[in-house]
C-alpha cells in the first residue's frame, strides 16, 4: 500500500515541480508535510530475504552484505496490528484520480495501472527474497485476509508448493505474480540462475490455473517478463504471450527497476520511475529484520529509520530519524543513498531542475 491521500494532495504540485516551474523550496517541503498522513502506510513487509535465485538483475546477487533471515510470526502480527485498510471512499475518490490524471481504469491490464490500481491497496510481502521460501506465508495470508487487507507477492515459479499456494488461495490471497524471463530453459537460467526453470514452472501454474476454475478462488495469478533491453527481448515476451494465450492470467511486460546498478540505463514505461519520488511520505518498508528503511529498494539495509520489534510504527514514521531523512532527501545531501543508487528523482533534484541519468 501506499497513502493514496497524499499522492493526490500533492500531484499537482509535484507535477509543477518536476516540469521545471519556479518554487519556494521552503513552501514546498511545508506543502508535502502538510499533505503527510501521521499515520504510517505500510508498502511492503519483506517477511524473508531468503532467496535460491542468481538473478543477473538484482543486487542482492552481488551487493547485498545484509545477514539473510525470516521475520518471527510475533512480528509480523505486531505490524499488522497497526495497519489498516482504505475506506470505500477514499478508493472511490482514488480511481476516479486515476482515470482523470492517466486515463487508468479498472479492467485495464498494464504496469502502469497495477501500480496504480493494485499497489496501492494491497500489502507486498516481498523485498529482496522469494517468499515462497518463507513457510509462515498461508498463516500471514489469512491474517491480513482476517484484518480486512489484500496481500499480494512477487516470487520465482520454480519455487511453487501446490499445497502451501492453494492454502494461501484459500486463505484469500489477492494476487501473486510470477517472474517468467524465457520459454526457454537454458535462457532462463542465465537470466535468473540455474535454480529456475520454465518447463516446469509452466505446469504447475497451468495446475493452479485449473484449482482455480475448480475451487472458485480469487486470486489473480500475474505473469511478468522483465524488460532487461535484450536483443531477443520481443521475440521471447511474444512467446510467453502465446504461451498463456487464453488463460486465466494478468500479463504484462515490466519495465526493469533500478537500472543505475547494471550502468545500462534503457528508459521506462512506468509513471512510478518517471515521477518525482513521494515515498519518504506516503510509504513505510519493513524488512525481515524488522528494520524500517527508506524504502522497499534498501537491500543493505543502509537507511534505518526504525525497529518495528521495539516501536510502533506511527513512532517510527513521525519520530527524528524520519524527519532527518525526509530533510536530506529534499536537500540531496551528499553522500545520501538515494541520490547515488537509485533512478527515482528525489524532490530536492527536481527543484534544482537536475535531469536523469
Amino acid at each position: 500500500m501506499y497513502d493514496v491521500e497524499f499522492y493526490m494532495k500533492s500531484y499537482d504540485l509535484l507535477r509543477r515541480v518536476q516540469a521545471g516551474e519556479p518554487h519556494d523550496a521552503a513552501a514546498v517541503r511545508a506543502a508535502l508535510e502538510d499533505h503527510r498522513s501521521p499515520d504510517p502506510i505500510v508498502y511492503n513487509i519483506e517477511t524473508t530475504n531468503a532467496c535460491n535465485m542468481r538473478c543477473e538483475m538484482c543486487p542482492r546477487t552481488t551487493m547485498m552484505s545484509r545477514a539473510v533471515e525470516t521475520m518471527r510470526p510475533e512480528l509480523f502480527e505486531k505490524i499488522v496490528a497497526q495497519l489498516r485498510p482504505f475506506s470505500a471512499d477514499t478508493w472511490r475518490r482514488w480511481e476516479r484520480f486515476v482515470a482523470d490524471e492517466y486515463d487508468i481504469h479498472q479492467g485495464d491490464i498494464s504496469e502502469n495501472h497495477f501500480f496504480l490500481l493494485i499497489i496501492p491497496r494491497v500489502i507486498q510481502l516481498h523485498g529482496y527474497g522469494d517468499p515462497l521460501l518463507d513457510h509462515n506465508l498461508a498463516r500471514y495470508v489469512k491474517l491480513l485476509s482476517d484484518s480486512g487487507l489484500e496481500s499480494y507477492f512477487s516470487c520465482n515459479p520454480a519455487n511453487i508448493d501446490m499445497n502451501r499456494t492453494e492454502e494461501m488461495f484459500r486463505s484469500g490471497l489477492g494476487y501473486i505474480k510470477y517472474s517468467i524471463e524465457s520459454i526457454d530453459d537454458r535462457r532462463h537460467k542465465e537470466i535468473r540462475g540455474d535454480a529456475s526453470n520454465f518447463s516446469e514452472s509452466y505446469a504447475r501454474i497451468l495446475r493452479l490455473l485449473e484449482l482455480k476454475q475448480q475451487h472458485g478462488y480469487e486470486t489473480v495469478i500475474v505473469i511478468t517478463m522483465l524488460d532487461l533491453n535484450r536483443e531477443s527481448q520481443k521475440e521471447d515476451y511474444d512467446r510467453l504471450r502465446e504461451a498463456f494465450d487464453g488463460r486465466d492470467v494478468y500479463l504484462y511486460l515490466k519495465s526493469e527497476d533500478q537500472q543505475w546498478y547494471r550502468k545500462d540505463y534503457h528508459g521506462t514505461q512506468s509513471v512510478h520511475w518517471g515521477e518525482c519520488c513521494k515515498h519518504p511520505w506516503m510509504s513505510m518498508t519493513i524488512k525481515s529484520n524488522g528494520e524500517a528503511c527508506m524504502c522497499m529498494e534498501d537491500f543493505d539495509n543502509e537507511i534505518v529509520l526504525g525497529d518495528a520489534r521495539c516501536q510502533d510504527l506511527r513512532d517510527i514514521w513521525n519520530g527524528d530519524a524520519y524527519r532527518t531523512f525526509r530533510r536530506d532527501h529534499f536537500d540531496v545531501t551528499p553522500g545520501l543513498k538515494c541520490s547515488e543508487q537509485c533512478d527515482m528523482m528525489m524532490v530536492g533534484q527536481c527543484l534544482s531542475s537536475a535531469t536523469r541519468p
